[in-house]
Order: structure tokens, then C-alpha cells, then sequence
């Protein structure tokens, strides 16, 4: 994993090596391994290098010429086939001299342009330099693990894996206009697709390229969810299942570097460490495992029906189960309230509040020992493992399923500075046009079509944001986290695997816990859903509000530009008076007052002038 930037302008770049170099210092925490730019009189790629596969070399930018063109390129990823393209492409006449995928990468657009695309399997985003055609091409992965932003100009464009990398160049500026407002305080953390929040600043989409050149930037969408029969049997959809998320999690595991696995005790996770240490019992090897705690959370914790029992337990029996060595990270309170604000930054934006720094907590400590982990993020979006997915009202009301709080947050902003948006039919009208893409078969129930919908909200919307997250909370430490759920063949076979089947036996997830069996304890592979962990100790709540309140005495303060102070300072004195979640199970009233903590720190730090005409 990596962090790319670069700078392309037919005028000519002028002050180009400082300017990249500003940029590319943005970067350092995603590849603290080393640096390089490239320059030509109208192109600038900048590159900082994570060190995963063939450590000593791989240093990009990488140059190679072929067919009369000599090609740039910058790239940020990993990719789970480069052995087989590899073997392709010697057989076409290519030579390597490194084994990193990089080189095979480069090598597979030389060989078959935008076309190289289809063959991918893996977690990218990269930009290609063509010397001969003067133009840029740029793409992001299937699934959006992977990101890629950019700013574009008449005349020129400004990309970057990060959005602080383009707000570090002179030419964008950090302004948000009621659009901004709009996505702050109405859908974040999650975030339109292919919107970056501040003005201007834009995000290539899942499966989506494009070539820039001196007539502007032309976007296609290379791959999408495409509607099909299903024709395989219970089991044989069970056997196909259980073939493509082992495959993933094997392909996954090269590395040159340690590499370990998160581990909750939950299916997800735990389907990932068996099969990883089960690899590498077989070549002799042990597996780390890693899992986070809270302090006090066996004497705080209630259970509820979005998480009904603690994850410890669960975390000792699959360790005992695979003979892993585990690792625990406990964090307290204090901790997790003072990492709000530096997941801001890693973020660039207002995240999932305490869920973001208690991430980025335990991938710091991680990476003290280990440079890659595997996850299991994704599995609930594609296989329909969240509650809103069993439950009718939810899933049938309109707008986001997992968000029900759009009158509320639209009650706490100040008059007149959405400049007539309406909260909720704005929150609709971005879900609906998600659903526009939505592809359905002729022979499709109404049930059936409600849930190809919500696949295509949860992929394109829930899992982003948590792609999103994972993304740089990790990347801030430099450490390279894998999601095996996320191989898009899974998506592309799980679009038309029928309900009945995903939900097998009337279980979250009833199909994935059918294919594992064997691979897991009985009564681990039929554990109830329990989401990511967060804090119960009610120390937490008190020391949110009590930021809050610090945050709103502050003469400079600055959230007081977006929301009502008064009804802030109501909500201080009594919290019970937001009645809906915030975002999904995870973010209700402590979660609230951490996203007014953060989006103080965000306006503050990023100095953002707030447009109002």
C-alpha cells in the first residue's frame, strides 16, 4: 500500500517539484518507506512507498516503454492475481525485474490498455502517464477499497489518495458551500459517491477510469452489478460460496512483511483467521491474531438487540480453536476521546466519531509489530448481515435504512443556511438515485427486487464509509489492512444469489454460516451478529458533553456557524432529547456529541470558509 499524487496541466506546471513534494509530504504515513516524483514540462507524479512484496526494490514512480510509448505510472494497492497476469504477459514477450505487482501492473496497461482492468483482482487506485499521447489515464478499483481523488481545472487536473493531498496544492482551496453543509450534517459520515465534500473536490467511483487530456476529463464505468439467473442448488451455492471467500482470504495472505489478522469472535473475523491459520499451520507457521477491548467493558456492558453479548469470550474460544498468538488492545476512555480529533485529520473529514479513533488507536498499536492485516469488513453489506436487512419497516422506509435521524440533524442548523434543501427529501433523493443503478431480472419477485436495492445502498453507501475508514485509519499508522470479503467476484456472484438462500434457516448471514461449517465451531459459525465493539462505560458520554460545552465557551469557536448553539447546549443538558440514531447501530447520542467534536476540530484545522451566497 501506498500514496500517490500528481499534478497535470497542458499550460505548463510551474514550481512543480516544491509543489509535489508539499503534496506528497501529506502522504507520509500511508509510504513511510520511501519517496519519488516524476516530471515532465505539463505532468508531475508524486509517491510514497509502503514496502509489502519485494521490500528492497519496487520504488515508484516506475517508467517502462512499449510500442513506441513510454509510460509513467503512480499506484497505490495490492493485486491478488499478479502471478497469473505475470505468467501472461512473459508469455507475450514482457520482461520483469522486480517481483512486486507494481511492475506487472504497469506491464498489463502497456499490454492491453484500460482493457487490463477486466483481468484485476485486487485493491488499487493508479494513475498511468503516456508520454506519446500527452494525457493521463486514471482508475479505481471494483469495490472502492481503494481511493483516488481529484480537482479538476480548465486546463488541468490535481488527483491524490488523500483529500488533504489536494488541498495542499495552491489551486484548491478548503471552501464548502450548502451542498457541504448538506453532506456534513445531513449524511456523514457517510458521503455522496463520487462527491468529496469540499467544493470542487471529487472522487473517481468504484469501478470507474478515465483519461484526461487537453479536452478534460472522460470518465467511463468499467464494471458494475450486473443482474443474472441463479441456476446452482442451495448446496452448490453453499459449495461456490465457501471456494470464492477461501480463495480471497489465501490470495490475500502474500506478504514479504508480518501479517496478522483482526479477530472479534464474530463470523466474519473469525472464518478469516481460521483460514489464514490454517495456511499457515501448513507451512509451519503460527498466526497473530489482534482484537480491541475497552476498559471496564465486562462491568459496563447491557446488551441490546443491535449487539447481544460481549466479544471476549468469543475472542478466547476461536484463539484456543486456530492456536493463534493474540494480541489485546484495551483502550480507556481519555484515550479515545483525545484520538477524535487526529482521526479527523487521518480522515480528512467528520467520521464515525469514537468507532474512527478506537481504530485508529489499534492500528497504531499494531503496527508495532506487524505492517498488514486482514479484516472482515463488507460480509454484512453483500450477504445481508445487518439488521435492516430482516427487518420490514426498515428496510421498506424510504431513504437510508440505517438512517433515521434527518429531521433531527436538520432541527439543530441554523436557519436558512441549507438555502432551502429539505433534510429528508435530500437524504431520499441521494438514496434514490443509488437506486436508479440498481440492474433486476425479468424473473424477479417484489421481495427480490427490495433486495437487490439494498445491496446496491449498502455497497454503494454503508460500505464506502467503512471503507473509508478502515482506509485511513489504517493508512495514518502505515499499515496495509486486506478485506477479503470485499474481492469483488463474491459481489458480483453474491448480486444474484436469491434471499432465501442468503438468509438461510431465517439467519443473518445463514448462507456464509452453511458454507463454513467445519471450518468453524458449531456455536461460533451460529454466534448472533455482533457489530464492531465500541465503549459502554458511561464515563464516555459525560466526557463528550463535557468537550461540547468546552468546545461552545470558546470565543472562536466555529460550529456555532452550522448549528444552533442554543439547541446544542440543550442537548448537553439533556442528551436524551436526540431521539434518533446518528448513523447506523453503532452512533447514538455519545457518538452525536463526538461528531460535534470532530467537526469543530475539521472547520478549525482545514480553516474552511463556509460559502454563503
Amino acid at each position: 500500500m501506498c500514496g500517490i499524487a500528481g499534478w497535470v496541466d497542458y499550460k505548463g506546471i510551474t514550481k512543480a517539484e516544491s509543489i509535489l513534494n508539499v503534496m506528497a509530504q501529506t502522504i507520509v504515513p500511508r509510504g513511510p518507506d520511501s519517496k519519488g516524483i516524476y516530471l515532465s514540462d505539463i505532468c508531475g507524479l508524486a509517491h510514497r512507498r509502503l514496502a509489502v512484496i519485494d521490500v528492497a526494490r519496487g520504488t515508484q514512480p516506475i517508467t517502462r516503454e512499449f510500442a513506441g510509448d513510454k509510460c509513467t505510472m503512480v499506484y497505490n494497492g495490492e493485486l491478488y492475481n499478479a502471478d497469473e497476469l505475470k505468467g501472461e504477459l512473459i508469455k507475450m514477450g514482457f520482461s520483469f525485474s522486480t517481483s512486486c505487482d507494481t511492475e506487472v501492473l504497469l506491464n498489463s496497461y502497456l499490454a492491453w490498455g484500460e482493457a487490463c482492468l477486466d483481468k484485476l483482482n485486487g485493491i488499487y487506485a493508479f494513475a498511468v502517464w503516456s508520454e506519446r499521447e500527452r494525457q493521463l489515464f486514471l482508475a479505481r478499483d471494483r469495490m472502492g477499497v481503494k481511493p483516488l481523488f481529484y480537482y479538476e481545472y480548465e486546463g488541468g487536473i490535481i488527483f491524490g489518495s488523500e483529500i488533504k493531498t489536494l488541498l495542499s496544492h495552491p489551486y484548491v482551496k478548503p471552501v464548502i458551500d450548502n451542498e457541504g453543509i448538506a453532506d456534513i450534517m445531513l449524511l456523514g459520515p457517510g458521503r455522496r459517491p463520487g462527491y468529496g465534500v469540499f467544493k470542487g473536490v471529487r472522487e473517481l467511483i468504484p469501478g470507474e477510469c478515465g483519461y484526461f487530456s487537453s479536452g478534460g476529463l472522460k470518465k467511463r464505468r468499467y464494471w458494475k452489478l450486473r443482474a443474472a439467473p441463479h441456476k446452482e442448488s442451495f448446496e452448490e451455492t453453499a459449495e461456490h460460496t465457501a471456494y470464492l471467500l477461501t480463495d480471497a482470504i489465501k490470495r490475500q495472505l502474500v506478504s514479504d512483511v508480518p501479517l496478522c489478522t483482526f479477530l472479534s469472535g464474530g463470523l466474519d473475523s473469525s472464518v478469516i483467521s481460521a483460514v489464514a491459520a490454517a495456511e499457515y499451520k501448513r507451512k509451519g507457521k503460527q498466526l497473530t491474531t489482534c482484537s480491541i477491548d475497552y476498559k471496564d467493558n465486562a462491568k459496563n456492558f447491557t446488551a441490546s438487540k443491535f449487539q447481544p453479548d460481549m466479544d471476549a469470550p468469543w475472542i478466547e474460544r476461536m484463539v484456543h480453536h486456530i492456536g493463534s498468538q493474540h494480541i489485546y488492545t484495551e483502550l480507556d476512555t481519555p484515550a479515545l476521546t483525545d484520538a477524535l480529533i487526529p482521526s479527523v485529520y487521518a480522515r480528512d473529514l467528520p467520521g464515525m466519531a469514537d468507532v474512527d479513533s478506537s481504530l485508529y488507536l489499534f492500528c497504531k498499536e499494531i503496527k508495532k509489530h506487524h505492517t498488514v492485516a486482514l479484516s472482515g469488513e463488507c460480509a454484512d453489506e453483500i450477504f445481508g448481515g445487518y439488521p435492516w436487512y430482516h427487518d420490514e419497516e426498515m428496510m421498506n422506509k424510504p431513504g437510508f435504512p440505517w438512517a433515521k435521524s434527518a429531521a433531527e440533524r436538520g432541527e439543530l442548523i441554523n436557519k436558512g443556511l441549507l438555502k432551502g434543501i429539505d433534510p429528508s427529501e435530500y437524504v431520499t433523493a441521494c438514496a434514490n438515485a443509488t437506486l436508479e443503478m440498481t440492474e433486476y431480472s425479468d424473473t424477479d419477485t417484489k421481495k427480490e427486487r427490495r433486495m437487490r436495492e439494498m445491496f446496491m445502498l449498502n455497497i454503494y453507501w454503508f460500505m464506502q464509509c467503512l471503507l473509508d475508514r478502515k482506509d485511513r485509519m489504517s493508512m495514518a499508522s502505515g499499515l496495509e489492512v486486506r478485506v477479503p470479503f470485499c474481492d469483488h467476484r463474491i459481489a458480483a456472484y453474491a448480486y444474484n444469489i436469491p434471499w432465501e438462500y442468503k438468509a438461510w434457516e431465517n439467519r443473518e448471514k445463514g448462507l456464509v454460516r452453511h458454507a463454513m461449517t467445519g471450518i468453524l465451531p458449531q456455536d461460533v459459525l451460529w454466534r448472533k451478529k455482533s457489530p464492531y465493539p465500541k465503549t459502554h462505560n458511561p464515563t464516555y458520554l459525560n466526557e463528550v458533553i463535557r468537550r461540547t460545552r468546552e468546545i461552545l465557551l470558546n470565543e472562536n469557536c466555529r460550529i456555532t456557524e452550522i448549528i444552533d448553539r442554543k439547541k446544542l447546549i440543550s442537548l448537553c443538558d439533556d442528551p436524551s432529547l436526540f431521539k434518533g440514531n446518528w448513523y447506523g447501530q453503532l452512533m447514538t447520542a455519545p457518538q452525536m456529541f463526538a461528531y460535534i467534536i470532530q467537526t469543530e476540530a475539521w472547520l478549525t484545522r482545514y480553516d474552511i470558509h463556509i460559502e454563503r451566497s
